[in-house]
């Protein structure tokens, strides 16, 4: 099966058919955030529950529009040393191999990347594999985009072997919501296998970072697909945003973490929403979204709470670890200045908190006592 994908709200009517107010008010959010998606993904909505989470992940709201965030909450122009390259972190390079996803998420941080007509992700990365070579801190390299399984297979081969040649380069990432928008993509493509266990060695994986963000994404075919990374050598974790209304109640992020380790696919990271353009709907408290990944923890394994709760902030990923009736205890999980990595922070509760910011402008006025950085 090879799903057919919809890029406008015209053929999204003709395929489930829409209130004729419901498609102009669609319509009205495409002319700003485009709409993408495919027939498979589209199957596993339940057209008659309006607050269905699946539906909530891909179709266009009309609030949407009410304004907030910005184009780029993480500040990655700030760390863009060539175009469709990021060096944050000493041990990570990022590519922008593409500007290209299965499904255009309507929570996406990079949503400028599909509205802008400046292009961030380029065809020609041999600058940026020398850039790679030149720095021997980088261990790893994470493809993304955009969706690197959007890629074809001889052109994702290309940068695979490139990147392999390269001696420092130990891990190789790929950045891909495919598992859930279309899994087709790897179980109609024996040859995206076969290259994938070609580069995929006993001594330098390939990491799949796939992104379920509700357990009804997956399905036996994604898992399927799974299965079938798992057995080319390629490892796959998960991370997935805090989502208003998606996955922000204890009883489904439990299902989400227990169906994804039982798949033996490993929790890495649960984001807090990033302020971006248009997604302050999605967006929960800092601290509520602690304490529903707490609490979800409770029927879960080991192996199913390994996930990080972090904020990919501009300054690093900033990590919560603990709350009391009044502070909250944050920590650098990584850096984008290596002097700051595991320094821990105290700071007052703020339960409307919707980012790291809210915190540091809450306090700038105050005493130094109000707030404590212990190192």
């Amino acid at each position: 099966m090879n799903p057919r994908y919809l890029t406008s709200i015209a053929e999204l009517d003709n395929l489930v058919g829409l209130a004729p107010k419901e498609r102009e008010t669609m319509e009205s959010v495409t002319d700003k955030f485009p709409f993408r998606s495919n027939d498979y993904y589209l199957s596993l909505i339940d057209w008659k529950d309006r607050h269905d989470p699946i539906r909530k992940i891909v179709i266009p709201d009309e609030r949407e529009l009410n304004g907030g965030g910005c184009a780029d909450p993480s500040k990655e122009k700030d760390y863009t040393k060539l175009p469709g390259l990021q060096h944050k972190y000493d041990q990570t390079g990022l590519l922008l191999v593409t500007d290209v996803c299965a499904g255009i998420c309507r929570f996406c941080f990079r949503k400028r990347l599909f509205m802008s007509c400046e292009r961030e992700a380029i065809k020609d990365v041999s600058a940026n594999i020398e850039y790679i070579r030149e720095h021997k801190e980088i261990t790893n390299v994470l493809m993304t985009g955009g969706d690197s399984l959007m890629l074809d297979t001889k052109r994702i081969e290309s940068i695979l072997k490139e990147l392999r040649e390269i001696p420092h380069v130990n891990i190789i990432r790929m950045g891909s919501k495919m598992l859930a928008y279309n899994p087709y993509r790897i179980l109609a493509d024996p040859e995206l296998v076969t290259v994938l266990s070609r580069y995929s060695t006993p001594e330098k994986r390939i990491y799949l970072m796939a992104h379920f963000n509700h357990p009804r994404e997956l399905t036996d075919v994604s898992i399927k697909a799974a299965e079938a990374l798992n057995n080319a050598g390629v490892i796959v974790v998960n991370q997935t945003p805090i989502l208003n209304g998606v996955n922000s109640d204890a009883d489904t992020l439990t299902s989400l973490f227990r169906q994804v380790s039982f798949a033996g696919i490993s929790p890495y990271y649960v984001f807090q929403c990033r302020p971006a353009t248009g997604n302050l709907l999605f967006q929960v408290p800092v601290e509520q979204s602690y304490e529903v990944i707490q609490k979800s923890w409770q029927a879960c394994s080991g192996l199913a709470k390994r996930a990080r709760f972090v904020m990919s902030h501009a300054t690093g990923k900033i990590e919560m670890v603990g709350k009391t009736a009044g502070h909250v205890f944050m920590r650098y999980h990584q850096a984008a200045d290596p002097a700051n990595i595991g320094k821990f922070m105290v700071f007052k509760s703020n339960p409307v908190a919707r980012w790291f910011d809210d915190y540091h402008h809450a306090v700038t006025d105050l005493q130094p006592k109000k707030m404590m950085w212990l190192f």
